[in-house]
């Protein structure tokens, strides 16, 4: 929101506030226990049943000739089946599941980021490093599972020539390691980004001379993040989908 400065005639914004985490029941400032039922707690569990009443309560009665809500959860397992399946091979199937779910968690938690008065959870490195580094632990350990000690293949190119493989193995290593932050700052940067420059332009709808250009940018802003937040989420899950590729198929 936009509001005159105290003592001058400029504008303050505070489109930051938006990401602050507050107890549903009660006032700001009150303390937070891990019982606590906050605006985060709330808007996970209303991705958590969006993506319930997508994927199971429309698919409960299916049909030949499938309705809306059907059509949507069929689109949705068929892009992401395809792209486990493109990218892992058929040894990446089994562990579809758990992609689906991470895809859809997401996006449903995105769109819901986009109403007014929400909370976009996936704004928020605490609940994106969850998902990112149980992704990395989940192919790390598959890795070792499905490879043993043949899993550090992954490490050495055996490909290059031999006085550069130790560099580029450290090179490997470290960039193995950076999988899980860059994985989760990448979708809670790009969610927080956006939402931050929303509210600003929203915040200068509310000044008569610039109105008009303001809603506009606030119009093209609000399509550019349906489309982000649909991008996100692809992009999450195809990165998931590579790394489970390597624990899969280490060798280079």
């Amino acid at each position: 929101m936009a509001d005159e400065a105290k003592g001058g005639g400029g504008l303050s914004f505070h489109p930051m506030d938006q990401f602050q985490v507050k107890p549903l029941f009660g006032t700001y400032g009150d303390p937070i226990h891990w019982y606590t039922i906050t605006n985060v707690t709330f808007w996970l569990a209303l991705a958590v049943l969006a993506v319930l009443g997508l994927m199971v309560l429309t698919t409960s009665k299916r049909a030949v000739v499938p309705g809306r809500g059907q059509s949507v959860a069929e689109l949705m397992y068929g892009f992401v089946y395809k792209m486990v399946e493109d990218v892992t091979g058929k040894d990446g199937i089994k562990y579809f599941p758990y992609i689906m779910t991470l895809f859809m968690f997401i996006l449903c938690a995105n769109f819901l980021g986009l109403l007014p008065t929400s909370f976009t959870t996936t704004s928020h490195i605490a609940v994106t490093a969850v998902l990112g580094f149980g992704v990395f632990f989940a192919v790390t350990i598959l890795g070792f599972v499905k490879n043993g000690a043949g899993f550090l293949s992954l490490f050495w190119v055996a490909s290059a020539p031999l006085p550069l493989r130790p560099i580029l193995a450290l090179i490997e290593i470290i960039s193995y390691f950076v999988r899980p932050v860059s994985h989760s700052i990448r979708l809670a940067g790009n969610m927080m980004a956006g939402h931050a420059v929303l509210k600003v332009f929203a915040g200068f709808a509310q000044v008569a001379a610039i109105a008009p250009v303001a809603i506009i940018g606030v119009m093209a802003i609000y399509g550019l993040e349906v489309l982000v937040s649909a991008i996100q989420a692809y992009v999450f899950t195809i990165l998931t989908c590579v790394y489970l590729k390597d624990a899969l198929h280490p060798h280079h």
